[in-house]
């Protein structure tokens, strides 16, 4: 069968350029080498929990328009990220807010906090910022660096932040209000239904193919332009050299019990604990089910061959990924969509926003 677009990947990225496409009128075929649709926001249901397989999701946007795109194929609940961080037997609020400072310091006034900060920046004297490190103290104080960050980001990157650059972290957002809403955007939920639910509305009428690997099938398939959205580099055998990535591990359990941590995301900032975080399902929305999931995440270095989560935007990698985009530019009916394919680190708005671009950029 022709068809005019062959989209690989049904994560976010393909089911909405896939969308958007038929209803254009053009012919299209998903192929998806996992056994489920959704990507890395798949979620699967035990026990009536909707589960987020591949760690937290939280949708969350001020583009109206994509708010409205999405709410085409589902209904979002009411739910807020406000996460907590337990360092050893202290529990503070995120992000760095009031609620974080009065529990550190013992105070309650934004000028208290500011002038606590201020001192601490100050006393540590750093002008140019040689590493993380710094960087973070410069911007922070050190309490908050050491309970906060220190060990958090070592675990993330798997190395010490004194071992990393600077730019990594262009700010860190300080809040002198009582406020735990992680995110500032005017829209923000759960899709009632689960993601995996509200990927197959927006896949509905569309063939699509799991369990398939696009480099086996590839001559096999007639289609005008191909969609990639797998790493960049994979595409081009690795000609180049590899990207590098950081991938995830989950370790996911059902307890008995009705309610495990009061939260649905409580991060673990010390070093010596070797999870970043323990999601718990049922608080993403409201569940009151006799048992509980919870899910350890794990950081961990990407090697060749395991699943890559994010790109690792330092020069050495911008650089080669800018190299493989000038491959890319030499092929025609080719398109590379999505974290992976575009390498950047995308949160769900974007990459909709992203697809829905590409989309009216395509039609011909």
């Amino acid at each position: 069968m022709k068809y005019d677009y062959l989209i690989v990947g049904a994560g976010l990225f393909g089911a909405v350029f896939a969308r958007e496409m038929t209803d254009q009128g053009k012919k299209c075929l998903v192929i998806e080498k996992r056994n489920h649709i959704a990507g890395n926001i798949y979620t699967e249901e035990i026990d009536g929990i909707h589960v987020h397989r591949y760690g937290a999701h939280i949708f969350h946007t001020s583009d109206k328009a994509v708010w409205e795109y999405v709410n085409r194929f589902t209904e979002f609940n009411q739910y807020i990220n406000s996460p907590v961080a337990i360092y050893g037997d202290e529990l503070y609020n995120l992000p760095f807010n009031m609620n974080t400072f009065s529990r550190m310091w013992g105070i309650r006034t934004p000028a208290e906090a500011k002038a606590i900060i201020e001192k601490q920046i100050k006393e540590a004297g750093i002008g140019e910022p040689a590493n993380l490190e710094e960087q973070a103290i410069r911007l922070v104080g050190t309490d908050v660096y050491e309970k906060l960050i220190k060990g958090y980001t070592r675990k993330q990157w798997g190395r010490d932040c004194t071992e990393l650059p600077a730019f990594i972290i262009k700010r860190l957002p300080l809040r002198f209000t009582y406020d735990n809403n992680y995110f500032n955007d005017r829209y923000q939920g759960i899709p009632v239904d689960g993601y995996t639910r509200m990927v197959e509305r927006i896949l509905e009428g569309i063939e699509v193919h799991l369990n398939t690997d696009y480099f086996q099938v590839r001559q096999d398939i007639d289609a005008d332009t191909t969609v990639y959205t797998g790493p960049i580099d994979e595409y081009f055998g690795y000609r180049l050299g590899h990207l590098e990535y950081r991938s995830l591990r989950f370790e996911t359990e059902k307890l008995e019990c009705e309610n495990y941590q009061g939260n649905a995301v409580v991060n673990y900032t010390a070093a010596d604990v070797p999870y970043t975080r323990i999601i718990e399902h049922k608080h993403f929305t409201f569940g009151h089910q006799p048992v509980t999931v919870i899910t350890r995440e794990y950081s961990s270095e990407w090697k060749p061959g395991e699943e890559p989560y994010y790109p690792v935007n330092d020069v050495r990698n911008s650089e080669l990924y800018r190299e493989y985009q000038e491959l890319a530019e030499k092929e025609s009916s080719l398109i590379f969509g999505g974290r992976l394919g575009q390498y950047q680190y995308y949160d769900m708005d974007k990459v909709i926003a992203s697809a829905l671009h590409c989309a009216q950029t395509s039609v011909k």
